[in-house]
Formats: C-alpha cells, structure tokens, sequence
C-alpha cells in the first residue's frame, strides 16, 4: 500500500460523487514534489481533452490567497497604515454609516458584516466583528483598495512582486478560452462552461492555475517567502498573510483567517479545518473544488483541483472539507 492511497482514493471518490469530470493534486514535501495525480476530463463533453500537468483549472475563491499577500504588502510598504484603520478612510465615495466601525481587519477576516442587495448597494447584515460570515463583498472592495493605492490591479502587483521572480507561467487570470483551461461542470446533466472573465483586473473570479503551481504557491508560504534558495517575498509580508488577525473577542465556535486564508489554532465546529491538522497550517478553498493546504509541521503542501461548482456534501459539506484536511494530516504523522 502506497503512502498516499488514502488520499488518492478520497480524491476520486469524492470526484465522482460530485460528477467533477477533472482532477488533479499535487503533493510537495520538503521542497520536493513527492505525487502528482491527474485523472479525467476537462469537460464532462465527449472529445475532451485529458486533464495532465498543463491543464489549468479555476481557483475560485481561492484566489483570495493572492489577493490577501496583495493587502499584506501594502501594510508591509505602509501603503495601509494600520489593521484596525476604518474602512471608511480608504472608501471616500462609500456610506460611511453602512461602514461605520469596519476596519481593514474585519475585511480580510470575514467578520466585516458587509453584504450586497439585489441592485449592488451595500448593506449591512450585522455590527463588525459580531459573527463571520463569508460574503463577496469585501473581496470587491480589497481588490478596489489595493487598484487604489497602488495605481494598478492587485494580480499586476502580483505578477512583478511574486509570479515573475517565482517563474511562475501557469497561473493568470483569463479572459480567452484555451486549450488547457479546465470548464466547469455546474450542473452535471448539461455541459461544462466557460468560466473566463471579462478582465484581467481581478474583480472576477477567472484565475486559472496548473495544480504544480498552485502547490508551488502554497510552498512559498511554508518558505516564508523563500524559494530555491533566494528571497522572493520578503519573510514579514508572508508572516503577516499567514498569522490569525480575526478579532480576539469572535465566538469560539467561528473560523480565524490570516489574511483570508483560514488558520488552525485549535479545532474549531465551523472551521473548514479538520481536527487532526496541527496548530498553525493554513488552508485556502474555492466553490470549484480547490483546496490548497499547508502543514508546516510536517514541511508539507497540498493542492487539490476539480471543476465541479459547489463542494459535496451540501449541508453536510463542512464534514467533508475536513475530512480531507485530517487524511492529509493522518497520512504524514
């Protein structure tokens, strides 16, 4: 039995339980890749191509991870002075009674309490730092910050701060359809869709990136910031992504987030990590089935991809996220 079956075999049973016709991961420990798997289709259409180590799925939400080293420099750099700065400083145009006490902090943590309604005004759902609650709003208006303060979209910052040092060509948000784009299956009796954006500016969810690369991302943050032996990103801008800022007074039972990723302290009910993975991993997901975890216990990076909108499980799909999270840690214990 091959170290890695119990995670292989998760992977392709939730795979088809989910009717994800693509798969892929990706497993890097210490610093080296020790699996690559990649099984299926890129689309659930007939005469589609193979999935292998080109192919390039949709990341979702997790590309929040890129957007929250986007926010952790601009503190580093002081272009945001302070974590509990109100949001209400760097949005002039914005009602500043529906921002009221939100600050940067609870933008990047999920506790802001910030929603939108039907015709794009902002509401407001509850007091910041009162509950969490994972909204797309305050991704809008990160990503806006970061334009703002820098003069040009967050995934530009990241291409000349991170992706071109990184050699990193594999990872990009699209607005053509190619070849070795991954579709996504949203609903599994009709067929895949294109899911490429409008723009390049990182307002959409269109970042496409190959399972290698995802993994290679994730090995930056075990790194803090180094890789091959040379300073990518400076060690403190890492540390800042990867350290728990929710605020210290959120229930117990809520997930804490660095900069959007979701960091173990201790197991908590509706953390989207499993109970068996050490304190300080950290972990980014997407609705299309990504999961980028890091366990530096154990030097060790795993990336996951399916196209498949929405995890499985449906109410029960917390169960699920963490089961995966607690094989990882289970199979390098």
């Amino acid at each position: 039995m091959s170290t890695y079956d119990n995670m292989l075999s998760w992977v392709e049973d939730i795979k088809e339980k989910n009717k994800s016709s693509a798969a892929a991961l990706t497993v890097i420990k210490d610093n080296e890749i020790v699996l690559e798997h990649y099984s299926g289709f890129h689309s659930n259409t007939s005469n589609s191509q193979p999935v292998n180590d080109k192919s390039r799925f949709n990341v979702a939400s997790a590309r929040k991870s890129y957007l929250g080293l986007s926010i952790a420099f601009a503190l580093y750099e002081g272009k945001i002075q302070n974590l509990d700065d109100y949001a209400s400083e760097y949005f002039k145009d914005l009602d500043p009674y529906i921002l009221r006490d939100t600050t940067i902090r609870h933008l990047v943590t999920h506790t802001h309490g910030l929603d939108e309604n039907s015709e794009g005004e902002i509401i407001r759902e509850f007091n910041p730092g009162e509950k969490w609650t994972y909204r797309g709003i305050n991704i809008k208006l990160i990503t806006q910050l970061i334009h703002n303060i820098y003069g040009l979209p967050f995934p530009e910052l990241m291409y000349q701060k991170v992706f071109l040092p990184m050699g990193l060509k594999e990872t990009w948000w699209e607005s053509k359809d190619s070849d070795n784009l991954v579709k996504v299956i949203i609903d599994p009796n009709k067929s895949a869709e294109d899911s490429t954006g409008s723009t390049g500016d990182g307002m959409e969810s269109n970042l496409f990136v190959s399972s290698r690369e995802f993994a290679l991302w994730g090995n930056l943050f075990l790194n803090k910031g180094e890789m091959n032996g040379k300073q990518i990103v400076p060690k403190e801008v890492i540390e800042l992504a990867i350290s728990i800022h929710t605020p210290k007074n959120l229930a117990k039972k809520f997930p804490r987030n660095g900069m959007f990723w979701f960091v173990q302290d201790i197991p908590r009910e509706l953390s989207e990590l499993g109970d068996r993975v050490p304190s300080d991993s950290f972990q980014i997901l997407g609705i299309t089935g990504p999961t980028l975890l890091v366990i530096p216990k154990y030097n060790v990076v795993v990336a996951k991809m399916y196209n498949k909108r929405y995890n499985y499980g449906n109410e029960n799909y917390l169960y699920y996220l963490k089961e995966f999270s607690n094989i990882v840690a289970d199979t390098f214990r």
